[in-house]
């Protein structure tokens, strides 16, 4: 396995067309006051909830690549799914308004919260989105059977109504439907270039990156990324909904999808795939009393805000390694803050009960 240099690794990804989103590079800077709380490794933060599309976050950076996909193919209609709450879907029907497409987005309520047009789903209305939801399973991710199922009934009736459907699966991430390659991945493998390129800048490199994983496609770019430039540092995915054993192979599938599509002299191993299934607690979308004081903590400290369902989890399960002692003083970790704040207000309720 060979080293690529970073600029050969850039022209690479530059082959594939996109349509411009997002602000960058975002942000990256030194958490100062909760590294001196923890009294452990220096904590940093990659500010991809400052992408600028729709209140930010990481499916910006994936939804370049998608949308330019989309149009190519001369599709009016982008469809996709996930949960009431999505950033992903929010931030997919913005991406589809700013260059004219029709957005659909079938949404699973898969909380106990009952459906309501506020946080992402109010966005979602003011955009003027096609929105479809359906129950789902409480804490759960939905099965791909029930939304194929779904999906099929939608696609057939753009189709009879004349458009051209353009159908991206949850977070941008696997591939199936109309998206042949990994763009998602492809785009957090840029991610982690940029993050590499300002660390330098800054003169300090990176021991961990830190982040929520879901669907899969940001922590295979990352891992790829990683491993392609020979970065000596632990990529560490922090699962909001599914067990290690159903994500590792996931990861690995986008992961090397994404290796193939590049022409990349990389062999991504399941000893690559980091993922912490411990921290789920009471499932997909669920608050629970550490998620709620860890974002108390962070807005406090360094006047950040993170949502209850992603990002707030993943800082969550950081702030407890730290705690543990799983990492050395040295150490440098880098989290990457994948936006969702929106989705913070339909759990008002919850949050000020546990923070009372």
């Amino acid at each position: 396995m060979a080293r690529i240099e970073l600029d050969a690794l850039k022209r690479k990804i530059s082959v594939f067309p996109r349509k411009p989103l997002i602000h960058r590079p975002t942000p990256l800077r030194r958490l100062d006051r909760l590294t001196k709380e923890l009294v452990g490794p220096e904590i940093w933060i990659k500010r991809d909830d400052l992408t600028g599309l729709a209140f930010g976050g990481n499916k910006s950076r994936k939804l370049e690549f998608i949308l330019a996909d989309a149009l190519n193919r001369g599709a009016d209609v982008i469809i996709t799914w996930a949960s009431v709450q999505s950033n992903w879907c929010l931030q997919t029907a913005a991406a589809a308004r700013r260059y004219g497409l029709r957005p659909i987005l079938l949404l699973f309520n898969t909380s106990d919260l009952a459906p309501e047009y506020d946080g992402n789903l109010l966005l979602d209305r003011i955009l003027d989105a096609d929105i479809r939801i359906r129950e789902a399973e409480k804490g759960k991710i939905v099965s791909l059977e029930y939304v194929a199922e779904v999906l099929e009934e939608i696609v057939n009736e753009v189709r009879d109504c004349g458009h051209t459907p353009y159908v991206v699966s949850v977070g941008g991430s696997m591939t199936g439907w109309s998206m042949t390659k990994p763009l998602g991945a492809i785009a957090y493998l840029e991610a982690f270039i940029e993050t590499c390129e300002q660390t330098r800048e800054a003169g300090a490199g990176f021991t961990h990156i830190i982040h929520a994983t879901g669907s899969g496609s940001t922590q295979a770019g990352l891992a790829v990324g990683a491993k392609s430039l020979q970065e000596d540092v632990r990529v560490i995915g922090i699962s909001v909904s599914e067990s290690r054993e159903v994500l590792v192979p996931i990861v690995r599938k986008i992961g090397r999808e994404t290796v193939k599509s590049l022409e990349l002299d990389v062999d991504l191993a399941d000893s690559d795939i980091i993922i912490m299934d411990e921290y789920i607690k009471e499932g997909y979308g669920t608050i629970n009393k550490d998620t709620a004081q860890t974002i108390r903590l962070l807005f406090v400290t360094e006047g950040i805000v993170l949502d209850p369902v992603y990002t707030g989890k993943a800082m969550a399960a950081l702030l407890d390694l730290v705690r543990k002692g799983y990492f050395q003083k040295g150490d440098r970790v880098v989290f990457f803050h994948t936006g969702g704040t929106p989705a913070l207000f339909p759990y008002r309720k919850p949050l000020v009960e546990f923070l009372s």
